[in-house]
């Protein structure tokens, strides 16, 4: 039988799994279930986080227009790379691949206009090279924007 601190202990820990689900705005039922959407929840604002703090610090040089913004999402075999500016920046699209070649992805698919602003998206596949994850390809990505950014 089960006792009475048994039944507090049990219901305190079901109050904090239904406060997690709702901060995490899951639908989930069961508390395995609330774990994962949690666990999804965490890496989203990390991944803001991220980003603000990109915003944040620029790309290293001191004009006054912003930075081009990157984000990058591990796929099954490879990465999906967005890099998007609002004003056009003649050269970035060949540093950016340079530093895909670097990296040793291959692209396999890629959209971009560079017209009256620059916008790329590019999947690319890991050639032979097991050690990369999205924070290295996105560190490499802001690398080749700097370095272009400091040549232009």
């Amino acid at each position: 039988m089960s006792s009475s601190k048994d039944k507090k202990r049990a219901a305190a820990l079901q109050e904090k799994y239904q406060l997690l689900r709702s901060v995490t705005n899951s639908n989930a039922a069961n508390t395995a279930s609330i774990l994962v959407d949690a666990s999804k929840h965490i890496q989203e604002l990390k991944e803001k986080i991220e980003r603000l703090n990109q915003d944040i610090s620029g790309c290293g040089s001191s004009s006054t227009s912003p930075c081009p913004k990157v984000s990058v999402r591990t796929l099954e075999k490879g990465f999906l790379v967005n890099v998007f500016s609002e004003r056009s920046c003649p050269g970035l699209l060949v540093s950016i691949l340079e530093a895909f070649e670097e990296l040793g992805l291959e692209v396999l698919d890629a959209k971009a206009s560079c017209t009256d602003r620059f916008e790329l998206e590019a999947v690319g596949e890991e050639n032979g090279v097991d050690s990369l994850d999205a924070q290295v390809v996105r560190q490499a990505v802001l690398q080749a924007i700097r370095n272009w950014s400091e040549s232009t």
